[in-house]
């Protein structure tokens, strides 16, 4: 079950942000932070549907994370879900176009490494 929590945690995380990244890319960047033209922009985000998906599938790993709280220890939980660092950077490479350079996929995989030494009994 500890398993199952930390890939849902994981996979959420990491859609979310692919969908919090594509609706603000879709946005634009934000220029005016006076109280009227956030609150534009709150409306027109509320209206751009990544925006909502994000914020929904987020609290998905939320509460799925908590859950995991629940029945693992916090030294385990953070950790195993520190795979999410894996997911994004797959995520950006493949579906976002993104450049990830060497370094990057070094920490990456040092990441993965972590995970990987508190998945061995």
């Amino acid at each position: 079950m500890k398993w199952l929590l930390v890939a849902l945690v994981v996979l959420c995380t990491a859609l979310a942000d692919y969908l919090q990244t594509t609706g603000m890319k879709r946005h634009g960047e934000i220029h005016d932070f006076r109280p009227g033209a956030l609150g534009r922009v709150a409306s027109a985000l509320a209206r751009n549907w990544y925006i909502p998906a994000a914020v929904a599938t987020m609290a998905v790993s939320f509460y799925a994370f908590i859950t995991l709280l629940s029945i693992a220890d916090l030294s385990f939980a953070v950790p195993a879900t520190a795979a999410n660092y894996i997911a994004e950077t797959l995520v950006a490479r493949y579906l976002l176009k993104e450049t990830v350079n060497a370094k990057r996929w070094t920490g990456a995989g040092l990441v993965a490494f972590g995970v990987l030494l508190l998945a061995l009994p």
